[in-house]
């Protein structure tokens, strides 16, 4: 497993908000190990055993903690970011519509700091039988020895269950985020799942737009020893339509699923034609 692992004390920012309160709910029915939540001006209440600080900074002082999944509000994240960017070692950003300006920003100072950031605009991750910080429905994952990366949360959802259904499990899954500016690309969890001895094999979703894959087709072709199999989501999309996520529109001749799929194939990667067939191509191996 990658990313979270039993060391992995996490705290929550937003805990108290409709969001927040909701997912740590299902991420401690999961025995996530959540050490603290953050809401400004409501530090010393508690939610379900886990106490709420009024900032990262209150917890650290009090407490051992390493990661942070947020659940702010778009006009907020940036600040809630920094804050955790500035303190900790992985910072897992649920929010939506965050403006890009911003995410450039929070991107910059991780890289500045030397932090891992998820997302935005992301499930999260789940390590199963460990825990999650994420979004995700727990019981369409099983452990195992499968590494899963997608652009896409609903096709990570749909991926791990049909794997699950074979009866092939996972080590950990992780959605990167939809949006054009995100924290941490295929290339760098790749490499991750390619150092973790309990992955075996790499399943890596893509989608249409921006030139995310190809990237990680060149990364693969010169880094990865481990069998990779991938599918790319938007095989019928028009060009110039967004298309859900949006990171996910085609601009010129890149961008398109086809495109990415031939570059892939060109690297060495199994390429699934429709999700059912991730299954049949894991098998094989």
């Amino acid at each position: 497993m990658i990313l979270l692992d039993e060391n992995t004390k996490c705290l929550v920012q937003g805990i108290t908000g409709k969001q927040g309160s909701f997912h740590t709910s299902q991420m401690l029915q999961y025995n996530t190990n959540i050490v603290a939540g953050v809401t400004p001006g409501r530090g010393g209440q508690d939610f379900e055993g886990v106490p709420v600080f009024n900032s990262v900074e209150e917890v650290k002082e009090k407490m051992e903690v390493n990661s942070s999944i947020i659940f702010v509000p778009a006009p907020f994240a940036k600040d809630a970011a920094f804050e955790s960017i500035k303190h900790l070692d992985l910072v897992v950003i649920i929010t939506e519509h965050i403006p890009v300006h911003d995410s450039m920003e929070i991107m910059a100072y991780a890289k500045k700091k030397d932090v891992t950031v998820i997302g935005p605009n992301t499930p999260g991750i789940i390590s199963p039988n460990i825990g999650k910080l994420g979004i995700m429905p727990t019981n369409v994952f099983r452990e195992g020895n499968v590494g899963v990366i997608s652009r896409s949360g609903t096709l990570t959802y749909e991926v791990a269950s049909q794997l699950t259904r074979a009866n092939i499990g996972q080590s950990t899954c992780i959605g990167i985020g939809g949006d054009p500016v995100i924290g941490t690309d295929f290339s760098s969890i790749l490499q991750m799942f390619e150092n973790d001895s309990g992955t075996d094999q790499i399943v890596m979703i893509g989608e249409i737009g921006g030139n995310a894959e190809e990237k990680a087709a060149k990364f693969i072709s010169e880094n990865i020893t481990k069998p990779v199999i991938s599918y790319i989501a938007g095989v019928t999309a028009p060009p110039g339509k967004r298309m859900g996520h949006a990171g996910a529109i085609i601009e010129g001749n890149t961008g398109t699923a086809e495109s990415k799929m031939k570059t892939l194939e060109d690297a060495g990667v199994k390429v699934a034609r429709k999700p059912s067939n991730i299954v049949d191509l894991i098998k094989t191996n």
